[in-house]
């Protein structure tokens, strides 16, 4: 009897308990949203270096250390820091070893360059022999400002569904209270896709190099918020 005194004490309270938890408040869940489009500033550019024989004639070969001299020193010249010019890839281990081997063997490397300006980097492969250059391509881009971009749009997100909130509680002749939960919709951020920046090497003669259609990054941020109706 007494443990059946006791299983119904604690029945009760969970009962009480769970009554107690039930949130009888009035709430309004809305979203807000914000967005805006940046001009990237920050372009990496891959450009991939290769001998070649003048006039087809193997005994006229322009050496890639003359083609990378050349890429070096126009990046000096644009003002643009050493550090900016990375080695992505090199074809051979060692030319000299594979030169022996293959006397026909031609010899490549692939750098990639980051640039804020790309009026700059027309100036850099102006500077170097077309035909040593085998392409060109954005390899990836960014805004500098980003992460202060993103809080900013997602402060005015947040106060966009604040105001939504309010006038839809107000057109019903209520209050809009404090703010009861908010929610992150995540970061939604549309790059542009670009085509290459020049074409091939054997072309070069035959076209001028081709104008980047240079599109804006899009941001679009969402929050989700509850606020309680007074």
């Amino acid at each position: 009897m007494k443990n059946l005194i006791a299983l119904a004490i604690v029945a009760l309270f969970s009962v009480s308990a769970m009554a107690q938890q039930v949130d009888l408040r009035k709430k309004i869940n809305v979203s807000g949203s914000a967005e805006t489009e940046v001009t990237p500033d920050i372009i990496y550019i891959g450009i991939s270096l290769k001998e070649y024989f003048k006039d087809n004639n193997s005994k006229k070969r322009v050496e890639i250390t003359e083609l990378e001299n050349q890429l070096y020193n126009a990046v000096l010249k644009a003002g643009i820091a050493k550090e900016d010019l990375m080695i992505n890839n090199v074809s051979s281990y060692n030319f000299a070893t594979e030169k022996k081997k293959n006397p026909d063997f031609l010899a490549s490397k692939q750098y990639r360059l980051k640039v804020s300006d790309l009026n700059k980097f027309n100036e850099i492969i102006n500077a170097i022999d077309a035909k040593g250059i085998a392409s060109t391509n954005i390899e990836s881009y960014d805004y500098s400002k980003m992460e202060t971009l993103k809080k900013e749009l997602k402060i005015k997100a947040l106060l966009a569904a604040r105001d939504k909130a309010n006038y839809m509680v107000t057109a019903l002749g209520e209050k809009l209270g404090s703010v009861l939960e908010i929610q992150d919709g995540g970061d939604n951020v549309i790059q542009p896709i670009y085509r290459n920046y020049m074409m091939k090497a054997e072309m070069a003669d035959a076209a001028p190099a081709q104008e980047i259609d240079f599109k804006k990054i899009k941001l679009n941020f969402t929050v989700n918020a509850v606020f309680e109706i007074k």
